[in-house]
């Protein structure tokens, strides 16, 4: 069962550093607070896949209900000034948690489902950002959700639907063949064609925000940028297998 106290801790001395008052000059605190919210949305989009994951699989339920603390956290982090910018990073992050918590909980077998369930929290961040509200937990949640959107047209392009359907169906240790199966479809000239292009948008679009010092650039490059990451690591897990 996931133990929130585990990210909690994680994410802890970054908050408690951002809001510490030191004597280091504006320019370099705010420069630190920058890849600071950078970090941490490179974190809250790789490390909850790999603990939610499982734990929606076993208790789809307890992963929807546990939105319910994610958001109180958040709104008790963005009323407080020195910790308003965290709290909206977490607020992000949950519009991530429900969503993928619904998907992976009850729809998982049907990834066309996968990117509309995703988008369930896309007109909340466009209210916010038309308000000029919440303005890095909006960006946080569109650079995962461009993340998303260009991890599922691979899938497309690539023809690995059907095998996506069958591993959500088959049972652990029936899953091998089906992996085998999809990895010779990725190392295709096609797939590997695909593959490059796709992570030179990534790359392209992650390191466009980079330019921007705004808070709110960071979290989304943090959000993309990661997804590199997370595919490759997925990739790497399927290979070995």
């Amino acid at each position: 069962m996931f133990n929130f106290g585990l990210l909690s801790s994680a994410i802890a001395p970054i908050i408690t550093f951002s809001a510490l008052r030191n004597p280091l000059p504006s320019g370099i605190k705010n420069s630190l607070l920058q890849w600071q919210i950078f970090g941490a949305s490179a974190f809250l989009v790789s490390v909850p896949v790999f603990v939610q994951a499982p734990l929606v699989r076993l208790y789809p339920e307890i992963s929807l209900l546990s939105t319910i603390p994610w958001l109180a956290i958040s709104l008790i982090l963005i009323f407080r000034p020195k910790t308003q910018v965290w709290g909206d990073l977490l607020l992000g992050f949950t519009g991530s948690w429900l969503a993928g918590s619904i998907y992976w909980g009850w729809m998982r077998w049907e990834p066309i489902w996968h990117l509309p369930v995703e988008s369930i929290g896309l007109p909340l961040a466009i209210w916010c950002l038309n308000k000029s509200w919440g303005k890095v937990g909006s960006y946080f949640y569109l650079g995962s959700l461009f993340g998303t959107a260009i991890t599922d047209i691979y899938f497309y392009l690539t023809g690995l639907m059907p095998y996506w359907r069958q591993v959500m169906r088959a049972e652990p240790e029936l899953a091998m063949p089906i992996f085998q199966s999809a990895i010779a479809q990725i190392e295709t000239s096609w797939g590997i064609i695909s593959a490059l292009v796709l992570i030179a948008v990534l790359l392209i679009v992650g390191l466009w925000g980079l330019r921007d010092r705004q808070l709110h650039w960071r979290a989304f490059s943090g959000a993309v940028l990661s997804t590199l990451l997370v595919d490759g690591l997925f990739w790497l897990a399927a290979s070995a297998v």
